[in-house]
């Protein structure tokens, strides 16, 4: 197949490209002018998916059989300061890539977040429940997805959550980071959510993608368990043999301008039961990004 990669230079859109590159020819597309070495797409675009007329052309131009829509404006905070941006880039931006899919036919899927839902229950959110987003990232990746169902019949709406992995910014290479210069970190305890491995979030859009056009729907995809963003940093201090004191707060406490759902599992009851795949736990997942990324420093 012929698939087209929006955001084909960030942390997904790359660990997409080197999952699907032996198989498929990829195309990369991107609002950075040359293509990252890391995403490997035989072929780059660069475009901004804000910019209707070149999206649609571009992507129209091409004829791709699949788009996995990876752009985005993910910059929690920032959005909450800027949310005429991240309506533009995230809502208008998703409707232009998916009026080029409706042009050429494709089969859309569009990468969604955790972040959709108010983090209200006390137990994981399923594909059914109702989103009720609590913060303008949410809301507009909450649009993307309304604009999606809107305009196409062939697509999937993934969501998954806490994306760690190389080539881009992630909680586990910042809380790394900041270890090196601090002897005390404060992490928020009472957040939970499921951390997932880009590699592995890439591997699980693969499987799907093997249905064609039966895939067609909403789908939670994460790594298995379940963690504190607390716990999270802890499993890295300690696989990391870091000398460093991790020290649990709340939400109130820790400064922050965005508010954040505070239950961010996924279940992924339709994902196993569509692929018959789960995906490995977290903490192995962690293990082998650490590793990697002792290997390569």
């Amino acid at each position: 197949m012929k698939i087209l990669i929006t955001g084909s230079n960030g942390m997904l859109g790359k660990a997409l490209s080197r999952q699907l590159l032996n198989k498929h020819e990829i195309i990369g597309l991107d609002n950075g002018k040359t293509q990252d070495l890391g995403a490997k797409a035989r072929k780059f675009i660069h475009c901004d998916i804000t910019d209707r007329e070149k999206t649609i052309s571009e992507i129209v131009s091409n004829r791709p059989d699949v788009i996995i829509h990876a752009a985005a404006y993910a910059d929690v905070d920032g959005c909450e300061r800027n949310a005429g941006l991240a309506q533009k880039v995230n809502a208008q931006g998703t409707e232009n890539v998916a009026l080029a899919a409706k042009d050429c036919g494709s089969f859309l899927c569009y990468i969604s977040t955790d972040f959709v839902f108010d983090g209200n229950k006390d137990k994981g959110y399923a594909e059914e429940d109702k989103p009720n987003p609590i913060n303008i990232y949410g809301r507009s990746k909450l649009e993307g997805e309304k604009r999606v169902q809107s305009e196409l019949e062939k697509f999937a709406i993934i969501r998954s959550s806490w994306l760690f992995g190389p080539g881009g910014k992630n909680f586990v290479d910042t809380f790394l980071q900041k270890a090196q210069g601090k002897k005390k970190i404060e992490v928020v305890d009472d957040q939970f959510g499921s951390p997932t491995y880009t590699k592995d979030l890439a591997l699980g859009i693969d499987k799907l993608m093997v249905l064609g056009d039966s895939s067609k729907g909403i789908y939670h995809i994460t790594n298995s368990g379940t963690c504190s963003w607390f716990e999270f940093a802890v499993t890295i201090k300690a696989m990391a043999a870091l000398d460093v004191e991790v020290l649990p707060v709340s939400s109130e406490q820790y400064d922050s301008p965005t508010k954040r759902p505070k239950m961010s599992v996924l279940e992924n009851k339709r994902f196993c039961k569509s692929t018959g795949i789960t995906l490995r736990h977290w903490k192995e997942a962690l293990k082998e990004h650490l590793d990697e990324r002792e290997n390569f420093s």
